[in-house]
């Protein structure tokens, strides 16, 4: 046992140790991101119906579904996996019921639980091992010309986002197409745009997709290692009290073996005294 609430300790220490990069990581860029987003849908509101066509905006009937389950390589990590594996079973099962589903994977522990009743069509766990950029805008160009292709009709995220080292928020996040903006009246931007505003905006669509991707991984990304420390902090917790209540325990049975020694003793001697 106390072998046991060494590792846990440990594993508890190294948890948290990645966890604040993670979260430096993902509490740095939310602004950015957010920033973006906004930005994006100021000079989408200013935009024609017509010139606000873009491919990645085209709202079709939902026939073809894919879910992008975001999990971990690793477990250890309390219900954080099993809350992904639940949400996705429950929008194939209600949200999506009847559909034409199917699903992309980044991390191990979704694939091997989903894929044994999904289909799969990609699966990423390489991108945990080095969590950059440059390779999850792969990714999401590889969603983006599905989409476009009309392979899909909708593609949803499905991963844990970051709120504190003891909560992790399961979210359902519409990737594409783009949620449409709502239109004010009285809207004016007070921009100069150089180039053109319809430019400005389809180069920024991709990237605001990618944006978004990337943060989703960030985010897990944080709520992995803050979901793990928590549950190893509660691991070396119970067994401290599992090892302190066994302790006891063989306190109380050696305590009555001795006692139960000394009775037989005492009794041999009264006996031949007699």
């Amino acid at each position: 046992m106390s072998s046991t609430m060494q590792i846990t300790s440990a594993m508890k220490m190294v948890s948290a140790a990645k966890l604040s990069r993670a979260q430096n990581a993902i509490v740095a860029m939310r602004p950015y991101a957010e920033k973006l987003t906004q930005l994006l849908q100021d000079l989408s509101a200013g935009l024609s119906d017509e010139d606000q066509r873009s491919p990645f905006a085209e709202q079709r009937e939902v026939e073809k579904v894919l879910l992008v389950a975001i999990s971990s390589n690793k477990g250890l990590a309390g219900a954080f996996n099993s809350n992904i594996v639940k949400a996705v079973r429950n929008l194939v099962s209600e949200d999506y019921a009847g559909k034409q589903v199917e699903l992309m994977t980044i991390g191990k522990k979704a694939h091997d639980i989903l894929s044994k009743k999904l289909e799969v069509y990609k699966n990423h766990d390489e991108l945990f091992q080095e969590l950059t950029f440059e390779e999850v805008s792969a990714v999401a160009e590889d969603l983006m010309q599905r989409f476009v292709a009309g392979d899909y009709d909708r593609i949803v995220l499905v991963y844990n986002r970051f709120k504190n080292a003891a909560t992790q928020i399961v979210m359902e996040e519409q990737f594409l197409p783009i949620v449409p903006v709502e239109k004010e009246d009285d809207t004016n931007l007070d921009y100069i745009y150089e180039p053109s505003m319809e430019e400005i905006v389809s180069e920024l669509i991709p990237k605001s997709l990618k944006i978004q991707l990337y943060k989703a991984l960030r985010d897990s990304f944080a709520a992995e290692h803050g979901a793990r420390m928590t549950a190893m902090h509660k691991a070396t917790d119970n067994a401290t009290e599992l090892r302190d209540e066994l302790r006891l325990s063989y306190n109380k049975a050696r305590q009555a073996a001795i006692t139960g020694e000394i009775l037989e003793i005492v009794g041999g001697a009264e006996a031949l005294n007699k």
